[in-house]
């Protein structure tokens, strides 16, 4: 069975996961009413997505 030959160092470890973190999802604006809105989602102001009607709010 294959076993590691040192002990991985917390340096290494850290420097391995420097790429780990989660990036913040830059916003995107509503094409129909102009509010911000999370990329790939329904806008929950006015219930359009790609242009047609989801959802309806009031």
């Amino acid at each position: 069975m294959a076993v590691p030959q040192r002990r991985t160092s917390k340096m290494r470890k850290n420097k391995r996961r420097a790429h780990d973190a989660m990036k913040a999802k830059s916003p995107s604006v509503c094409t129909h009413c102009s509010q911000r809105k999370v990329p790939h989602r329904i806008c929950s102001h006015c219930g359009y997505y790609n242009g047609r009607r989801i959802i309806v709010t009031a």
